[in-house]
């Protein structure tokens, strides 16, 4: 079995053990758009972890339903 995963980072909403926010929804919609045994990360994220060893694709700008402005997404990997 392959999993799929999505990452996005930023402010989120909690209430009543649940989480909401527009953080939430591109995390969700990344992940939405993500192959089988890929990891689909949003510029951000590749911003945040700048000098690790992860190794990043451009996967190019996506638009994403609720968003104005379009999303550059990035496939994640080891070096």
């Amino acid at each position: 079995m392959q999993v799929r995963a999505g990452l996005h980072t930023g402010e989120v909403e909690m209430t009543d053990n649940d989480l909401s926010g527009i953080a939430v929804h591109i995390a969700s919609r990344i992940a939405a758009m993500a192959q089988p045994g890929q990891v689909l990360v949003s510029g951000t994220v590749r911003d945040l972890v700048a000098g690790s060893n992860i190794r990043f694709r451009d996967e190019g700008s996506h638009h994403l339903k609720g968003l104005e402005e379009s999303v550059r997404l990035f496939a994640a990997g080891h070096r």
